[in-house]
């Protein structure tokens, strides 16, 4: 078990290490003596170069890396009585540089401190173990589920959890622990430090706020919202089936100027998050919260555009998604999918048809890896994939209205990559009744 020593013992004990060498010489020969050190790469950056009581300058120097050849090549320079020596400074300035340190390596360097104060010994499997990633949220800091498993953390005691915050320049602290099979995806999170995990997030000039310990932030999807915000639907009626705490139902109405959304979600804490959030962006007059199960939802004929934000697969979601496109006039679709696109299943297509079908714009890809992104593969997959679904929404809408209606692939958005081979897609299908064709 481990105990705290005390102040005064700790502070000793990290100081006795203090002490670092030097170069020390008179002050006109400092320049070209530190011209030299930076030029044999010997010069320690990571303390200040300092004037003595004597008027003698001392440079610091590499532990090390000063040989007997570099203070001989140095004297050999200087006119004979010249000062020239190596020496110990007792107490060496840290440089600003040195005192720069990126998050990772002051939460190293205080947690390597912190386990010194308690008597223990640091070693490679706590330097391993601490966390190499995290979220922030405001003053929360969300770290990973891989970190602080070895069972030395545990007898540090609150002390450990205030030494992190304090490193990562937050005032509370959350885990990660994973998500809950629940059907609602809430996180299993845990509070480490702090009272509450309700935090607020800036996206695109839309405030989002929800609590951490019950909700998702699905910070990977910020190149769909930000598409979502440049559409012109001035005027439309939006069904969102899965609005989450908002993330695509606030960027149609402050951006992309629809005139009222349906909003549809299950997660009570989500719902909550969600009524907050419109109120945040004073839009709640606009926006209809329908809680609870969409599949049971009895809204219908009302939308200009469905948005079907669900991965995996937001299939079961078509036919409610039907039910509500207006009956007059049809609608947009916005539909999620994770899709696969493997090599392999290419190299069955017809001979030409690569070249054929570009109809996706994915990022470049160097075609150096096999598991890197194949525009064209991917193109072929993707418009299969499209193509099915249209055919899929099509028959739905006819059976539910019982006429012909057609539908036309505007748009393949990959948001991005969710596993190899496996692409987060969204579909724009346009989806129109043929008596509503012009003749």
């Amino acid at each position: 078990t481990l105990t705290r020593l005390s102040t005064s013992r700790c502070v000793g004990e990290m100081a006795a290490a203090a002490p670092a060498p030097a170069l020390v010489t008179e002050a006109r020969c400092a320049q070209r003596c530190r011209e030299y050190l930076e030029g044999e790469r010997i010069l320690d950056v990571s303390h200040r170069v300092q004037k003595l009581p004597d008027g003698t300058v001392a440079l610091p120097v590499l532990e090390g890396k000063f040989t007997k050849q570099h203070l001989q090549d140095l004297r050999g320079s200087m006119a004979p009585g010249t000062t020239c020596i190596l020496a110990w400074i007792k107490k060496p300035i840290p440089s600003k540089a040195s005192q720069v340190q990126s998050p990772a390596k002051k939460l190293c360097a205080e947690l390597q401190h912190l386990v010194a104060c308690f008597g223990g010994r640091w070693s490679e499997e706590l330097e391993h173990d601490l966390p190499h990633s995290w979220q922030r949220h405001g003053d929360l800091v969300m770290l990973s589920k891989d970190c602080f498993k070895a069972a030395l953390w545990e007898e540090l005691g609150p002390e450990l959890w205030e030494t992190v915050a304090s490193s990562l320049r937050a005032r509370r602290l959350a885990k990660q622990e994973r998500v809950s099979p629940d059907g609602v995806r809430t996180p299993i999170v845990s509070l480490l430090l702090g009272h509450d995990g309700w935090v607020e997030h800036m996206d695109n000039g839309i405030r989002y706020t929800f609590d951490v310990t019950r909700c998702m932030f699905s910070s990977g999807n910020i190149t769909e919202k930000l598409r979502v915000a440049s559409l012109q639907c001035p005027g439309e009626v939006l069904v969102d089936l899965y609005a989450g705490i908002g993330y695509f139902t606030l960027p149609f109405l402050v951006h992309a100027g629809v005139a009222f959304v349906h909003a549809c979600e299950w997660n009570p804490h989500a719902v909550e998050a969600l009524r907050r959030n419109l109120e945040l962006n004073g839009v709640r007059d606009r926006c209809w919260i329908h809680p609870g199960d969409n599949r049971q939802l009895e809204l219908r004929d009302v939308a200009d555009r469905v948005n079907l934000g669900l991965i995996p697969s937001s299939k079961q979601g078509w036919p409610i998604a039907c039910q509500v496109l207006r009956k007059d006039m049809g609608g947009i679709l916005h539909i999620h999918q994770n899709v696969e696109s493997f090599p392999a299943k290419a190299l069955q297509l017809p001979c030409g048809l690569l070249e054929e079908q570009p109809l996706c714009n994915g990022q470049e890809d160097s075609g150096a890896q096999r598991n890197h992104r194949s525009p064209e593969i991917d193109d072929v997959e993707w418009h299969r994939w499209a193509e099915a679904t249209g055919a899929q929404i099509r028959a739905l809408l006819e059976k539910l209205h019982g006429e012909p209606w057609r539908t036309n692939i505007l748009h393949i958005e990959p948001v991005k990559s969710y596993a190899p081979h496996v692409y987060h897609l969204v579909l724009d299908l346009e989806c129109r009744p043929l008596q509503a064709e012009p003749h």
